[in-house]
């Protein structure tokens, strides 16, 4: 099994940053798998800046939906890197896909991969209760998806303030 490494931590903290130094330490060219959808214009602004930051050692993939899949078609092509478990999980949520058969089907996948993945996730355990049952499922799903995750990682680490801390 190739080095599955989840990095996570809250909105801003500097992990995608993290992610993509690590990722590239790994080797290079690497995979982004990118799952974030330009639904407006401020989400099509942040996806360009994480596009402006990344250069030409960086292949791009958009997949929103089958993270199985992508890792799969790209395992052996270097290190990917997949920014984000919680954009996934809203894409996945709101399609009406069950997220329990999603996850199983990723980890499952992770298992089998033969080349490192780097995870970037949102730690969202941190705030208050959300005052509404679909926010409360996507944080209990998304805090499930995390611990999933984190199990079967090699590494694990929390980004705070745009500092890597080794959890795991």
């Amino acid at each position: 099994m190739g080095k599955t490494i989840l990095i996570t931590g809250g909105a801003r903290s500097g992990k995608s940053g993290i992610a993509e130094t690590m990722a590239l330490s790994l080797g290079a060219p690497a995979v982004y798998i990118a799952t974030a959808t330009a639904g407006d214009e401020e989400m099509a602004a942040r996806i360009a800046t994480h596009q402006a930051r990344r250069g030409v050692e960086w292949i791009t993939h958009a997949e929103p939906l089958d993270l199985a899949g992508i890792l799969k078609r790209t395992d052996g092509q270097g290190p990917r890197l997949v920014d984000c478990l919680t954009l996934w999980l809203s894409n996945v949520m709101f399609s009406g896909r069950d997220w329990r058969d999603e996850t199983q089907a990723l980890v499952a996948a992770l298992h089998l991969q033969s080349s490192p993945v780097v995870l970037v996730t949102n730690e969202l355990g941190s705030g208050i209760v959300p005052d509404n049952r679909l926010s409360r499922e996507f944080r209990d799903a998304a805090g499930t998806i995390n611990q999933d995750v984190a199990a079967m990682a090699d590494e694990v680490w929390l980004a705070v303030c745009g500092l890597p801390m080794k959890v795991k």
